[in-house]
């Protein structure tokens, strides 16, 4: 075990504790890299000025920097630090709190019950394919898009440019998906007027009043919204799913058993922060280029357990991260995982399950398999 091991591991959260349990930072000879997994010292690295979300020398990996995918990760907000995160962070902000909150369980709730007859949701197979569909479509029937399946799979080519794992086929792909997501977009923007109060509106409009006005940017954001859609959604989806059948009890109050899976099992157990200058961070003294892992898991679980009664609907969710970087979609995801949920559980029983989790670094998303 070790802490990126860990992701995917079907019982991380006894070594997450013992990892949690040692304030400050800690390095790990074996990863090169910096932990820092409890509460406090996680708080510190995710509002430390000196940390930042990409190597100042590597603004964009590598190996997409020359194609369209490496396009879409360069100008993405989440991406990016500084003054250039600061406009598009707010009109993304702005957009998604305008979104009518309705209307996203409404379009989730339809897209899910729609989907299940698509993908069979009785079986661990079809099951697996429905929860990755679901929010990927739900997003682009709130864009806009009239063919929704076509944008996820895009989107299923795309997200591998994201993914140290993923081979030169799949990065190859991820620019031909990201070009023609772009494209699509571009296309959507240029020969119809977005509908009033669809998320493709808002974000123009909030653009446009941030003094946002490099298009392209813009369009490669939205792109960026599906993509945190279509795995960390998925995830959730999922993991509230592998909690069901473990037993958790939700009463009807759907939206409390996702913000205890947000804690308890989430579906992104880490993030990474790059130094950028000499800095004393969780009592260690860090170096210029080093980069720490954030365990956002072990940080959340830790959380909950030492003060469980601070854990009401306002306490924060570590999954979503925190300081300049906090996941604006929170809201979004949760509101689609429990329309999704609803309609799944509206069809009856769930079919007997196993699952494995899906190969990844950081994300822990279950892909369900007959038992």
């Amino acid at each position: 075990m070790d802490a990126i091991a860990a992701v995917t591991h079907d019982q991380p959260y006894p070594y997450y504790a013992q990892l949690a349990a040692r304030p400050g930072l800690h390095y790990d000879e074996q990863l090169r890299l910096w932990l820092a997994a409890d509460p406090a010292t996680v708080m510190e690295v995710m509002t430390h000025a000196a940390c930042r979300v990409r190597p100042v020398a590597e603004p964009v990996p590598a190996a997409i920097a020359a194609g369209a995918a490496g396009f879409v990760f360069g100008e993405l907000v989440r991406m990016n630090d500084g003054v250039r995160h600061a406009a598009p962070k707010m009109a993304l902000q702005r957009a998604l709190a305008a979104l009518d909150h309705a209307l996203v369980q409404r379009t989730a709730w339809e897209t899910a019950v729609a989907l299940a007859e698509h993908h069979p949701v009785h079986t661990a197979a079809g099951l697996a394919d429905w929860q990755f569909a679901v929010p990927v479509q739900t997003v682009a029937h709130l864009l806009g898009f009239a063919d929704t399946a076509r944008v996820a799979d895009w989107m299923s080519e795309f997200v591998a440019c994201l993914s140290p794992l993923s081979s030169a086929a799949q990065l190859e792909r991820a620019h031909g998906a990201a070009q023609a997501l772009l494209d699509s977009l571009r296309m959507l923007v240029q020969t119809s007027v977005p509908r009033p109060g669809s998320l493709l509106a808002l974000v123009l409009a909030e653009a446009e009043m941030a003094g946002w006005n490099k298009a392209d940017a813009i369009l490669a954001n939205v792109a960026g919204l599906l993509s945190q859609t279509y795995e960390a959604t998925a995830g959730l989806i999922g993991n509230a799913i592998v909690a069901l059948v473990r037993g958790a009890r939700h009463d009807g109050d759907l939206a409390a058993l996702v913000r205890h899976v947000l804690r308890d099992d989430p579906p992104i157990h880490n993030t990474r922060r790059f130094v950028a200058e000499a800095a004393h961070i969780g009592g260690a003294d860090v170096q210029p280029g080093q980069a720490i892992l954030v365990l956002l898991a072990a940080a959340g679980k830790a959380a909950a357990v030492s003060a469980p009664e601070a854990q009401g609907a306002g306490a924060p969710l570590y999954a979503y991260g925190h300081g300049a970087h906090v996941c604006p979609g929170q809201g979004l995801s949760q509101s689609i995982a429990c329309a999704a949920l609803g309609a799944l559980l509206a069809r009856g029983p769930l079919p007997p399950l196993a699952w494995r989790y899906r190969p990844s670094v950081n994300a822990r998303i279950p892909l369900f398999q007959e038992p």
